[in-house]
């Protein structure tokens, strides 16, 4: 049961976050953490962002995929923690699903932007937050 709530909350949480933390480890094995734009996810498994081709994100991602994307409200004092792999993706049927009017800002050539990369993250564990409450 206090699974099922979690996921609920942990969800919601998702729903309404405009930020995500998304964490890796650089070069030199140390963790880095960076804000991003909440794009689009399909529940608990599945969450997209975009970013620069040309960023030290997407390098670290091509050498090591392993990935972190934390939620929070800090109103709330909720939190949710998801960990596993992200892909980076550059076919035309992802940059198309999370391209909006402005990105054209980032992205002078459009969709087909060489600097544009989606960055897929799927989830396998997490663990929810609310207080002191905790559920992995």
């Amino acid at each position: 049961m206090e699974k099922e709530l979690a996921k609920s909350r942990g969800l919601e949480l998702i729903k309404r976050s405009k930020i995500a933390i998304v964490g890796s480890l650089d070069a030199h094995g140390y963790p880095v953490t960076k804000a991003m734009f909440n794009a689009k996810h399909d529940g608990l498994r599945e969450v997209w962002f975009s970013t620069n081709t040309s960023s030290k994100r997407v390098g670290g991602f091509r050498t090591d995929r392993r990935a972190s994307v934390y939620y929070v409200d800090e109103d709330t004092f909720e939190g949710l923690l998801l960990v596993e792999t992200l892909e980076l993706l550059q076919d035309e049927e992802s940059r198309r699903m999370l391209w909006v009017d402005g990105c054209e800002k980032y992205y002078p050539q459009g969709v087909y932007d060489p600097d544009y990369t989606v960055m897929k993250f799927t989830a396998v564990r997490g663990n929810y937050y609310h207080g002191l409450f905790v559920i992995s």
